[in-house]
C-alpha cells in the first residue's frame, strides 16, 4: 500500500509548526498505524533527516500516550479504537492522511506529534488520597458491593487518560475525563468519605488547567477510544453541587 502523509512538524514548544508531505509506500494491510510512522522514521533517518516525534508505549490500547489527530477525528476513523490499534487496511490505497496532535491550550505541543497532558495528572493529584485503613488486606466479601454499582465504577475506570474528550470538543473539556475519575471513586465505598472534597479540588483544578466548559454536545464520548458515556459528566455535576451545598449549609469546608 502507498500513502501520502502529511504530518504536522513543529521543533520547539514555541516555534512556528507547519504539515509537511511524505511519501511512503511498501505498507502492508496488517501494518499498524504507529508501526507505519515508525517505517517512516527508519527511512528518514537513513536520509539523514530528523525522524518525526511521537508518543507510543504499551501499544495495547490501555495507556493512552499514542492520542492522534487522523484525518479530523482523534485517534482516526475507527470507534472505540485506539491510534496504536489502528491499521493500515482500515485506510485507502493511495490515500492522503493528515496527522496532527491534539489541539487545546491545556495541551501544549511540545514536538511535532507530542503534547503535553502533565494537566491531567495535575487534576488527578489534586484529588488527594482515599481515606482507607492500611494493614492486613481485607477479604474480599467483608465489604459487600452492588453488582450494578461495581459495573458502573469498572467502565468509569476503563479510562485511560489519553486526552480525546478534549481533542474532540469545541471548548477543549475535561469533563468526560475528570467525571470518570469521580465516578469510578464516588460510587465505591472505599471513596466515600472523601468524595465532597474530592470534586471540589478535581473541579478547582481542572478550570485552573484551562480546560473549557461542557457544551453537552456529546463528541467526547463518540471520541473516547473506551466509550466512556456522558452521564459521567452529570454525575459529576451532581456530586460538585452536593459539595457546595453542604459546604454552604452544612459548616463542611474542603
Amino acid at each position: 500500500m502507498k500513502f501520502t502523509l502529511r504530518i504536522w512538524r513543529q521543533k520547539t514548544p514555541r516555534g512556528e509548526g507547519q504539515f509537511t508531505n511524505y511519501e511512503i509506500d511498501g505498507i502492508s494491510d496488517d501494518t499498524s498505524f504507529l508501526e507505519m510512522i515508525d517505517i517512516l522514521n527508519e527511512r528518514l533517518e537513513k536520509e539523514g533527516k530528523e525522524p518525526v516525534a511521537f508518543d507510543s508505549d504499551c501499544r495495547e490500547g490501555i495507556c493512552g500516550a499514542c492520542g492522534l489527530y487522523i484525518n479530523g477525528t482523534p485517534h482516526g476513523p475507527l470507534p472505540a479504537t485506539t491510534t496504536c490499534q489502528l491499521f493500515m487496511r482500515h485506510f485507502e490505497d493511495g490515500q492522503t492522511i493528515t496527522v496532527e496532535p491534539w489541539r487545546a491550550a491545556a495541551f501544549p505541543v511540545v514536538k511535532d506529534l507530542i503534547v503535553d497532558r502533565s494537566a491531567f495528572d495535575r487534576i488527578i493529584q489534586a484529588g488527594g488520597y482515599i481515606a482507607a485503613p492500611t494493614g492486613v488486606a481485607h477479604d474480599a466479601n467483608s465489604l459487600p458491593v452492588a453488582r450494578e454499582v461495581a459495573d458502573l465504577a469498572f467502565d468509569a475506570a476503563a479510562c485511560i487518560g489519553c486526552g480525546a474528550c478534549v481533542a474532540a470538543c469545541k471548548n477543549s473539556s475535561a469533563a468526560l475525563f475528570v467525571g470518570a475519575k469521580l465516578t469510578h471513586l464516588a460510587v465505591l465505598p472505599q471513596g466515600m468519605p472523601n468524595r465532597h472534597n474530592r470534586v471540589l479540588r478535581m473541579v478547582r483544578q481542572m478550570d485552573a488547567e484551562g480546560f473549557g466548559h461542557c457544551s453537552n454536545e456529546g463528541e467526547c464520548e463518540v471520541a473516547c477510544p473506551k466509550v466512556i458515556k456522558q452521564e459521567n459528566i452529570s454525575r459529576m455535576n451532581r456530586e460538585y453541587f452536593r459539595a457546595k451545598l453542604m459546604t454552604f449549609f452544612g459548616g463542611w469546608t474542603d
